[in-house]
């Protein structure tokens, strides 16, 4: 049940899901929205803080026994929610009784006072329960070792800060330092997706993983798995031969 994949209903997305040879998927939302993958289990998130009312909590309740959390509240191009907030609406998630993610960060989950600390502390303080922390990681080093390295001192960090299971629910090599995103060739992502998939497997507190994403897309550079057919890319090839 460890390996997954993030993705969109993308033309194809249902084969390319069936034939990523991925175990679960999630899609940001409360619903498969039109994927259907009998092979592969979806988790339901709760996207942002418009998204918890009764009726998306009933829905996600019928999807499984797990909940994500938060998308990038951190972010003002994502959830955008201070702590505060994402705390007092904690409590509603909780009720569905599901197993419960936190929030995820777009970077920074193990920074002491950084934003998923303080939520972190803060539902301590008030006694609210998180199962496991869901982070999300993006590469700027597109040598495979260097890379490989930086992810597991990241997460190594983050079960040093938490000591709750981790879900790995967003990575791919990705640079971010300019003005548009950067992206390394097929062959240095797939080196990457199969160094990092042998790494991630010899991490015990590492539960899931879902590499983003599984549709080719002219925003996803090189990360995308299958174009529509589905045929894998290069990349795509490296993740089914994953475990």
């Amino acid at each position: 049940m460890r390996k997954g994949v993030a993705t969109w209903d993308a033309a194809g997305a249902s084969q390319d899901l069936a034939a990523s040879s991925a175990s679960w998927y999630y899609d940001w939302g409360a619903t498969p929205s039109g994927i259907t993958a009998p092979a592969a289990s979806f988790v339901p998130m709760i996207w942002g803080a418009a998204d918890v009312t009764p009726a998306t909590l009933d829905q996600v309740k019928t999807e499984g026994n797990v909940l994500l959390g938060f998308n990038e509240p951190d972010q003002a191009a994502q959830a955008n929610m201070t702590v505060t907030q994402a705390l007092d609406l904690w409590p509603q998630l909780e009720a569905t009784g599901m197993t419960l993610g936190s929030p995820a960060v777009s970077s920074g989950a193990a920074t002491p006072g950084g934003w998923l600390d303080q939520f972190m502390e803060g539902a301590k303080a008030r006694g609210y329960r998180v199962n496991f922390i869901t982070v999300h990681w993006y590469g700027g080093d597109f040598d495979t070792s260097a890379a490989v390295q930086q992810l597991e001192s990241y997460l190594q960090a983050i079960y040093d800060q938490y000591h709750l299971p981790i879900w790995l629910t967003e990575f791919a090599l990705t640079s971010y330092a300019g003005p548009t995103p950067a992206f390394p060739t097929e062959a240095q992502q797939a080196a990457f997706l199969t160094a990092a998939t042998q790494m991630l497997d010899g991490l015990p507190y590492l539960q899931r993983y879902a590499w983003f994403a599984l549709p080719v897309s002219s925003g996803s550079g090189t990360t995308g798995l299958f174009n529509e057919g589905p045929v894998a890319t290069e990349v795509g090839r490296a993740f089914e031969a994953a475990r």
